[in-house]
């Protein structure tokens, strides 16, 4: 709760000099526990990466997370998953968009989630030209987006 990247550096020494690989199955940088907000899994992956390491990435925005979802998907409903009837979900632009967008799946990006303060003092209702503007930046283009889900 925390800790930072930097806390590891020292045991990521370590391993880059066995040879490890660090596996890294939610490459989110941050994310909110309640008001709180603390790095992830996916900065450690990073920091190790920089480092020289070698780190693997399994969850979003990475394809074999979703190869994984829809096998899961068509053993519970015995038929196969279809992208058109998918919608990717999430406050990461970088992870849940981005990983939605490059398996060709609907997303909704949450705004009122790890950036809601790029887009104004109402979490509910982002100012449309400060997100238009945001996502510019970024060439993120959403399918659509809402400030929190209800």
């Amino acid at each position: 709760m925390t800790e930072t990247p930097e806390d590891y550096r020292a045991t990521f020494l370590y391993a880059k000099a066995k040879g490890l690989k660090l596996l890294c199955a939610n490459p989110d940088i941050v994310v909110d526990l309640g008001d709180k907000r603390i790095y992830c899994a996916g900065a450690l992956a990073a920091l190790y990466s920089e480092m020289g390491g070698e780190s693997l990435y399994f969850g979003k925005p990475h394809p074999p997370i979703y190869d994984l979802a829809r096998r899961r998907l068509a053993e519970m409903s015995g038929l196969a998953p279809d992208s058109s009837g998918t919608l990717a979900v999430g406050d990461g632009i970088g992870t849940d968009i981005q990983g939605g967008m490059g398996e060709g799946i609907d997303t909704l990006f949450i705004t009122g989630g790890i950036a809601a303060d790029a887009f104004g003092p109402d979490a509910e209702n982002p100012d449309p030209d400060l997100l238009e503007g945001w996502l510019a930046d970024r060439t993120m283009g959403p399918t659509w987006a809402m400030g929190k889900l209800r």
